[in-house]
């Protein structure tokens, strides 16, 4: 019997679940994947952005309930110390729990102009300012951390919460072909090519399309 139960929207389209799964698995909780269906009010408000504030991805661990992907980081962190989702020095830990603080609170023109789908692939995609100047940022952040920690992650050899936290604008720059510095798409590639990414997007592509407005043509 599983000792947790995360509840989310959709592997295919949603990038705060894909964010709390990683995390969770990173964490090596024992834990069972509850997928809503798409016609679950929660689900939809979350994935068509009609809601400030989203009840899933959630994380039930016996009694406590927790919701919001950085809560959820943050609980698992505390409950799972020694899975290390953060970086040992204070410096590097301080840096990574800004950046991905910035993820969960920015790149509004990057997550509405480019939304996760890992089914589809948009061929000259047209990337408008506001959106052009969130890729700038995220790729500055992945320049900065590279040069800093030596990759292949952004915090050095192993994975941390900001890989997970950009892990899925990594697939968004793939469905839209976003061209990358060659060190930018080292990084995107060695995200994309992650065991738990493979199995997350497997997962994803056998998953069936239920939200329409998602699927529409660009």
């Amino acid at each position: 019997m599983t000792e947790a139960t995360l509840t989310i929207s959709s592997r295919n389209y949603s990038s705060w679940s894909l964010r709390g799964w990683l995390v969770c698995r990173m964490a090596g909780l024992d834990f069972a994947t509850e997928l809503l269906s798409g016609t679950d009010p929660s689900s939809r408000a979350e994935l068509l952005h009609l809601s400030p504030s989203f009840l899933v991805p959630r994380l039930t661990h016996g009694g406590i309930r927790v919701w919001d992907t950085l809560a959820i980081a943050t609980y698992v962190n505390e409950i799972r110390p020694d899975a290390r989702l953060l970086p040992e020095d204070a410096a590097a830990r301080a840096w990574c729990w800004s950046i991905s603080g910035e993820m969960h609170g920015g790149f509004i023109n990057l997550r509405s102009s480019l939304p996760m789908n890992l089914k589809a692939r948009h061929e000259n995609f047209k990337i408008w300012g506001g959106a052009a100047f969130d890729i700038e940022r995220v790729t500055t952040i992945w320049r900065e951390c590279l040069a800093r920690y030596g990759g292949p992650w952004l915090f050095g050899d192993r994975p941390t919460l900001a890989d997970a936290m950009y892990a899925p604008v990594c697939t968004r720059f793939v469905t839209y072909g976003v061209a990358l510095s060659e060190e930018c798409a080292t990084y995107r590639d060695h995200v994309m090519a992650w065991q738990l990414m493979r199995e997350w997007t497997e997962a994803a592509l056998a998953e069936p399309d239920e939200i329409e407005e998602l699927d529409m043509e660009f």
